[in-house]
């Protein structure tokens, strides 16, 4: 066809690029093993017959990973710091796709194996596309239809469509702070931008970043889940073997290598650690669950954005545009101050906050260093104090997540343990000694069973690959 789409312009340059086509058979037993169940869920989904979507043999899969962050927690929506890593928990999607250059409206059937009763869920794309209400029970499909409606958006040609038959899979533990639905997003992202560039080969989608913006705001808006950049991008732009340090501003981000520097700085931290190893980061869920979209998390946003607001009318606002910009002694000073009535400006619960915030940034600089250094009882010190941060100042753990803490940080060869994700739940992440990972996760199940009566599931993790399409063939 001769027929060429517009798009509309990026808005910034992104010269990151997107990871390479991988071999089935290069990936881990459990990315082989989701994308097989998808495959077959597919093969048994009732799709309705589409000529123009392509054959089987024209199958495509798509994966995009899940998430933990080192540290940096709460920082990304007040423009600061993150440092997070790509786990082996993915989301996988298996099917076929294709844009229309003749018609407006498309049609897009999903399964997802995840489901309770996984049934084909069949939703139109157009430019005028509207979620589905959050007490539907296929309100999940919210997180594709998003992720589509935000490239609809883009293509400037009226007579347009996507059309999607898709397999979902995937193994990131819901509700577990692991960043499931931007695995999601980042996995339905990277499919479309698949079969957008099998039919304009020459299309330029600006990479990772601008991938993680467009997922970013269809969560944003068809969610209604007001959550920062970070899931999003370290899962399109994760390399293996690294951490992303990630300033969440101007959405640059440095690969930082994990031990990559002085190993004579690995020192103990206790008599249980083992000079000059090299640590693993160990994940325990504590299967107390959260929605990120509802609760306290939006709470946490506004009291972050009133504390912006009284620091600017104080500093004003050309020193400080976010609470990245305000050190410590600004809202120590902010603290102090009282208006002409007598009554604080800043009271104690938005003080607590903002310090979170300031520290938070910190820490997180700080640990970069730490972990190219292999200073690790260094980086374990700032792990320790960002919880603490996060349940006295942030209040967001809870007691299944501090136990959890509390009987990692007293294990021989851990280094530091905390609250990883957007908290109230979900799980935590320690750093320790490899030769002691069995050990501490022995440790956690039981002593955790025996004091809330809860389960939890612990893995060890290394840094992964970002988003990527796998070759079937």
């Amino acid at each position: 066809s001769t027929y060429s789409l517009a798009f509309k312009t990026s808005q910034a340059d992104d010269k990151s690029i997107n990871n390479m086509p991988s071999l089935l058979f290069a990936e881990s037993n459990s990315i082989q093993s989701l994308v097989s169940d998808a495959k077959k869920l597919y093969i048994a989904s009732n799709f309705e017959n589409n000529k123009d979507i392509g054959n089987d043999e024209d199958l495509i899969c798509t994966v995009a990973p899940g998430r933990v962050n080192l540290i940096g927690e709460h920082t990304d929506y007040t423009g600061g710091f993150v440092f997070p890593m790509a786990i082996d928990f993915s989301i996988v999607c298996v099917g076929k796709g294709n844009i229309s250059t003749t018609e407006s409206i498309g049609k897009c059937q999903v399964i997802s194996a995840n489901s309770k009763d996984p049934q084909v869920i069949t939703f139109e794309s157009s430019k005028s596309m509207k979620p589905l209400p959050t007490t539907s029970p296929n309100s999940w499909t919210n997180y594709v239809a998003g992720v589509v409606d935000r490239y609809m958006q883009e293509i400037e040609d009226g007579n347009c469509s996507i059309s999607l038959q898709l397999a979902i899979n995937g193994n990131v533990p819901l509700g577990s702070g692991l960043s499931s639905s931007a695995a999601l997003e980042v996995s339905i992202a990277t499919f479309i931008e698949r079969i957008f560039q099998k039919e304009f080969p020459k299309k330029n989608f600006g990479g990772a970043t601008q991938k993680a913006l467009r997922c970013q705001k269809a969560e944003n808006v068809f969610c209604n889940s007001p959550c920062g950049i970070m899931d999003q991008y370290v899962s399109a732009a994760a390399q293996r073997d690294s951490a992303l340090l990630i300033d969440c501003r101007n959405l640059e981000y440095q690969i930082v290598k994990m031990g990559g520097g002085k190993s004579s700085n690995r020192n103990n931290q206790n008599d249980g650690a083992k000079k000059g190893t090299n640590p693993v980061f160990v994940i325990c869920n504590s299967n107390v669950t959260h929605s990120i979209g509802g609760g306290e998390y939006p709470v946490r946003v506004a009291q972050c954005s009133e504390a912006t607001k009284l620091l600017q009318n104080l500093i004003g606002d050309e020193k400080i545009k976010s609470l990245r910009d305000a050190a410590l002694n600004d809202i120590e000073s902010a603290k102090k101050k009282r208006n002409s009535q007598g009554d604080v400006l800043m009271d104690d619960l938005i003080y607590r906050r903002a310090k979170h915030v300031v520290t938070e940034n910190e820490r997180t600089q700080k640990a970069k260093s730490a972990l190219i250094d292999g200073d690790w009882v260094e980086f374990g010190k700032l792990m320790n104090a960002s919880h603490q941060s996060m349940k006295i100042d942030y209040e967001v753990s809870c007691e299944e997540i501090d136990i959890l803490v509390e009987l990692a940080q007293s294990y021989p060869g851990v280094y530091g343990s905390r609250l990883t994700g957007g908290g109230f739940g979900g799980c935590t992440v320690t750093l320790v000694d490899k030769t002691d990972v069995e050990g501490l996760c022995h440790y956690l199940k039981t002593e955790y069973k025996s004091r809330t009566g809860k389960e939890c599931s612990c893995f060890e993790s290394q840094p992964g690959d970002g988003a990527r399409e796998i070759l079937l063939t």
